[in-house]
């Protein structure tokens, strides 16, 4: 399907542990451009965040966006020293029997000595933070995707009504074509009889002068190209996918055709219908700039 370069996209997951917002907007460029903002605590996964990106988006400037509220900042927790408790017994035990002094250990007493009990921040756990940034980062890229798919019809059914409008302009320098001509032949027969009068006129001559002229302002070859790059392009346009490139060079073909067909009319109606499809072709290369 057909994608404009320029779209937006939205989205965040939330659990107990935080909440994770991305968003990101596209704009055309040339190539692939990813700028990605993330807090200090995501930094570690932003060549994650832009191979998720490319697998999305292959074209375009791109603005993306995240936000990170930790919910577990501050939080601690109680870590229990099992094995410094089971030592602290041990030597009590022993310093009981050395001294001839009452045992009297206590889980309270115990619970008292150092590093029994530690209070300890909250781990991070990098999978499961993954999880929410990819899950947050692929959301808001298909919404983007989405908006570019959208807005990437309309400019299908644009350049396609562009590009049937071009077929009818053709049609009419193709049919104008002869027309010209004998209009020609007609004009230099006036003049000739004008000039000479009663003179019989050399038809040979005559004849050649309008297979020179004739020859001057053919633009058989420029319409069939142009007619041919008009359907390559349509064509294109229904592949829909990473065409943007592509399209650009055919318009490009397209513009080199109708500057023969303009720099060879001698008739004001096909100079005139020369520069309606130049300028077409203008808008056509605009729209394509935005097309992925």
């Amino acid at each position: 399907m057909l994608k404009s370069m320029t779209g937006f996209g939205r989205y965040e997951t939330a659990n107990e542990k935080g909440k994770i917002t991305v968003e990101m907007k596209a704009v055309n460029h040339r190539y692939g451009d990813f700028l990605v903002k993330l807090p200090k605590k995501l930094n570690f996964y932003e060549a994650g965040v832009r191979s998720l990106l490319k697998s999305y988006i292959s074209r375009g400037k791109v603005d993306v966006f995240i936000t990170y509220e930790d919910d577990t900042q501050g939080k601690t927790c109680i870590k229990y020293n099992a094995e410094l408790a089971a030592e602290y017994v041990e030597h009590l035990k022993q310093m009981s029997e050395d001294l001839c002094i009452k045992e009297d250990i206590t889980v309270l007493g115990l619970a008292k000595l150092p590093e029994v009990f530690v209070l300890q921040e909250q781990t991070l756990d990098e999978e499961a933070l993954w999880q929410m940034l990819s899950d947050a980062v692929e959301g808001a890229a298909k919404q983007l995707v989405a908006t570019r798919v959208a807005e990437g019809e309309q400019l299908r059914r644009d350049l396609s009504e562009k590009l049937d409008g071009m077929l009818s302009g053709i049609d009419f320098i193709e049919e104008r074509a002869p027309q010209i001509v004998a209009e020609y032949r007609r004009k230099l027969t006036e003049k000739v009889n004008e000039l000479l009068g009663d003179t019989k006129v050399d038809e040979s001559v005559l004849a050649t002068q309008i297979t020179v002229f004739a020859d001057r302002i053919c633009v058989d070859e420029e319409t069939v190209r142009l007619r041919a790059h008009i359907e390559n392009m349509k064509a294109t346009l229904d592949v829909g996918e990473n065409i943007g490139r592509k399209l650009d060079f055919i318009a490009q073909e397209m513009n080199r055709e109708a500057n023969t067909i303009l720099s060879k009319s001698s008739d004001l109606a096909v100079t005139n219908c020369a520069v309606d499809l130049k300028t077409e072709i203008e808008k056509i290369r605009e729209q394509i700039q935005n097309i992925e």
